[in-house]
């Protein structure tokens, strides 16, 4: 099996698998022969049978054998997808991803080969060590994996390192920070000694100038407030005085009415205007009394 690339362990589970698919085969045909020595024994007792009798024995036949090549068949599949669930369940433990060529299935010349294998190594296989008759596959130790694994352990020391070299240089950014940070306080604890007695003499000159402010600001709010109640006094007057003045203006507007209106009734051209209109009255009564004389007609 050199010519499939596969190592001994390898080989070794291949052999496996071949015996227990040859053993089933052979199962499988002892039952066919089975079927015909069953209908040698039972059917053909006599010298002479119609063409009837022989196609319906045909028949028979050929249902019982096409039943156990088909059930051989379908259990062949079903064989090979349990193997193929096995492989693809130990490739993903170690994240690999395997791929099937089906076309190589029906590769002619790789069938030869296999048919070769078993023809001669297989016979020779059954002296190889008995470790490889386990029930599961083993696991996996193949050259590839190996480097896989090698490869994501250096990938992940080298991240390792980058990590460290990144620490120590937050930890000498942070040592350097530290210092600054004590020199700072220690120049300001210098400055507060040696301006110590300037500082509280200025505190209390600002704490007196803003006494001082404050003072101010409180009598010109009083004087403010002083000068707004006697300004609101002052317009509440004008406001009672002005009410006063508009009721005594009002009730002479309604005397000049009442004059003028007496004034106008006493005029000439009032007395004409009214005896026109009595006039007018005297005319629109007649003319409603003369249509209805004339509408009962009508």
């Amino acid at each position: 099996m050199a010519e499939f690339g596969f190592n001994e362990h390898h080989q070794n589970e291949v052999i496996n698998y071949m015996r227990f698919a040859r053993s089933k085969r052979i199962l499988r045909l002892k039952t066919i022969d089975s079927c015909f020595e069953e209908l040698k024994e039972s059917r053909l007792v006599e010298d002479t049978f119609t063409v009837d009798e022989v196609r319906e024995m045909l028949d028979g036949l050929q249902t019982v054998v096409r039943d156990e090549v088909e059930m051989e068949l379908i259990n062949t599949a079903h064989t090979n997808v349990l193997l193929l669930r096995q492989l693809f369940s130990q490739a993903e433990k170690f994240y690999l991803r395997l791929q099937s060529d089906i076309s190589e299935l029906e590769n002619r010349e790789l069938l030869e080969q296999v048919a070769e294998f078993e023809k001669t190594d297989f016979k020779s296989a059954d002296k190889i060590n008995q470790e490889t008759n386990k029930s599961k596959l083993a696991p996996l130790n193949e050259s590839g994996v190996a480097e896989l694994l090698n490869r994501e352990i250096s990938r992940l020391q080298e991240e390792n390192d980058k990590l460290k070299a990144r620490l120590r240089s937050l930890e000498s950014q942070a040592m350097s920070a530290l210092d600054e940070k004590t020199r700072a306080e220690r120049a300001l604890k210098d400055l507060q000694k040696g301006q110590g007695e300037d500082t509280l003499s200025v505190k209390a000159q600002d704490i007196s100038s803003l006494e001082d402010t404050v003072a101010a600001l409180k009598e010109d709010y009083e004087r403010c407030l002083s000068a707004s109640a006697a300004s609101q006094k002052d317009l509440q007057e004008n406001l009672v005085s002005s009410k006063h003045q508009f009721l005594r203006v009002q009730e002479q507007l309604a005397l000049a009415e009442k004059e003028l209106e007496k004034k106008f009734q006493q005029t000439a051209a009032y007395r004409n205007m009214k005896e026109i209109l009595t006039k007018k009255n005297e005319q629109i009564k007649e003319l409603r009394k003369q249509l209805q004389r004339y509408e009962p007609n009508e």
